[in-house]
């Protein structure tokens, strides 16, 4: 089974540009249908068309709310997407299943102390696999997000059955995370933690994999791990 993260940074390539690239971002990572794609710095206006793009079922938990309406906020967006960013149309983190795989939504918390801005974790329970949490924490030092990214764990580890598979992924803004029962990973801070299953080595892609009309896709790469039981 093909799991995949990807902060999508609001739509943007590298370097930033007046038009946004979210639509062409969804449909290329869910192109070879993976089981689950957990996205973060979702534009909250993009959020209703998340299943459509990508041909999912699609799960989300907004993090920051926009500051306007969201149709407003996207149209204020769209005239300069790398300017605004997140600053008129707030951000969430989506979990997308296939649509061959049964799956409930499990809701999310807050993981960031109070004054500061909002991160959150979000579940979703997939059937015969186990529990998939997405997070985004906070890019700060790891004096703070380690107490963020332990917040998730015990979210997720509370929500799953005696011996059933957890996931966690997102992107960490933390190298090498250290979270009892989940084996590490890669040496980035976007990651694919799993408990209770197994998991081959995760990869992240190549510049060129996410280049679409000469421009880079995101500021992260997407990483990709195959789990199973």
């Amino acid at each position: 089974m093909l799991v995949r993260s990807w902060n999508v940074f609001h739509g943007n390539t590298v370097p930033p540009t007046r038009r946004g690239y979210l639509r062409e971002m969804l449909e290329l990572v869910t192109e070879e249908r993976p089981a689950i794609v957990c996205l973060q710095e979702v534009p909250v206006w993009a959020l209703p068309h998340l299943a459509g793009w990508s041909g999912t079922h699609a799960y989300w938990l907004v993090a920051r709310g926009p500051r306007r309406p969201a149709a407003l906020a996207a149209a204020i967006t769209r005239l300069r997407n790398g300017l605004f960013r997140s600053r008129l149309a707030g951000q969430a983190n989506a979990i997308l299943i296939d649509r061959s795989l049964g799956s409930t939504d499990l809701g999310g918390v807050q993981i960031s102390d109070a004054g500061r801005e909002r991160r959150v974790v979000h579940a979703v329970r997939v059937e015969n696999v186990g529990v998939v949490g997405n997070l985004h924490a906070s890019n700060a030092a790891a004096a703070i997000v380690e107490p963020e990214l332990e917040r998730a764990r015990l979210f997720i580890d509370a929500l799953a059955a005696p011996g059933e598979a957890r996931i966690l992924a997102g992107d960490f803004n933390l190298r090498h995370p250290a979270l009892a029962g989940y084996e590490n990973d890669g040496p980035g801070i976007d990651h694919i933690l799993v408990a209770d299953g197994f998991a081959e080595p995760p990869t992240s892609w190549a510049p060129d994999q996410r280049r679409v009309a000469g421009r880079v896709l995101s500021d992260h790469a997407p990483v990709e791990r195959l789990v199973g039981r």
